[in-house]
């Protein structure tokens, strides 16, 4: 839905906001500008460095994951621009450059962790780990690397933050809106062909997977959607359509695209909003009263 609470976004099924190792002040960030200082990572440094010994190769990476695994006893005291430094890192060596959408608009906290990541770059993923590790033992100084090796999940992988809990859903876990989340086109277009998914299914909120796409900006998925017949002025529990979310989320081309496929402009949340009342962009705005006026 597309209104100024934190919890709006659809991912907040996801709990973000709740967990004290995901500190949200509800502050919009506006649009969700990359700047540093959205963030204050810009002069933000987290680590210590030690210059007599640089780990390298497998001492490194044993490093890493003992840190991460030791991260779960340090998020009480952990502050938001700690964890949001480690998080990039963790990305920055698991998935490499930033590779995904900006969240969406109401996405608060998706953002700060989208932009923490973006902000990396071309970052390596040795360097990341360098970091990501100094930063956890300028935490926990004292514990050992032997105690940190041995606190290992039973699953053979690091039990990280809550931060990370999001990226972390195990593969049997995962809904079809957490594939719509993630743009995974080819998983979506396969779950629906194969009957397995109704395109017009809805979450908790009454958001269908076209809310969800459009929150995002995941035009290809959009087009994917229509194509399979997905109710384009489908409306969620709060009566907004998927116009209102990529209007509020000042994504204008797929704003275009709904139109062109026939998304009704002058539909009304429960709130009386039409979808080019809930935009702060001024040429989203009039787009939507070129297709709203009358014809003839």
């Amino acid at each position: 839905m597309a209104s100024l609470s934190p919890s709006s976004s659809p991912d907040s099924a996801t709990g973000s906001g709740t967990d004290p190792a995901r500190p949200d002040t509800g502050e919009p960030l506006r649009g969700g500008s990359d700047s540093d200082s959205d963030l204050g990572l810009g002069k933000f440094y987290c680590g210590v460095d030690d210059p007599g010994h640089r780990l390298e190769g497998e001492e490194l990476e044993h490093e890493f994951e003992a840190a991460a695994d030791r991260l779960r006893d340090l998020v009480q005291t952990a502050s938001r621009e700690q964890l949001l430094y480690l998080y990039a890192r963790y990305k920055q060596v698991k998935v490499g450059k930033c590779n995904t959408a900006k969240p969406g608009f109401f996405d608060f906290e998706g953002q700060r962790k989208w932009t923490a990541w973006k902000q990396l770059e071309d970052m390596s993923a040795e360097e990341a780990m360098q970091e990501y590790v100094s930063c956890v033992t300028s935490q926990d100084p004292d514990s050992s690397q032997k105690e940190r090796r041995e606190r290992r999940t039973g699953f053979g992988r690091p039990a990280v933050s809550s931060l990370y809990q999001e990226e972390m859903i195990r593969e049997e876990d995962r809904n079809i809106f957490d594939y719509c989340r993630e743009n995974n086109i080819e998983h979506i277009t396969t779950a629906i062909s194969s009957k397995k998914v109704d395109v017009n299914a809805k979450d908790e909120e009454g958001r269908n997977l076209l809310h969800w796409a459009c929150d995002r900006g995941h035009k290809d998925l959009v087009s994917v959607l229509l194509q399979n017949s997905a109710g384009i002025n489908s409306q969620d529990d709060e009566g907004q359509t998927a116009l209102h979310y990529a209007s509020a989320c000042e994504f204008a081309d797929v704003v275009e695209l709904l139109l062109q496929a026939g998304a009704d402009p002058s539909l009304k949340d429960q709130e009386g909003s039409l979808p080019e009342e809930v935009t702060e962009s001024s040429s989203i705005s009039s787009l939507l009263r070129q297709y709203t006026a009358p014809k003839g």
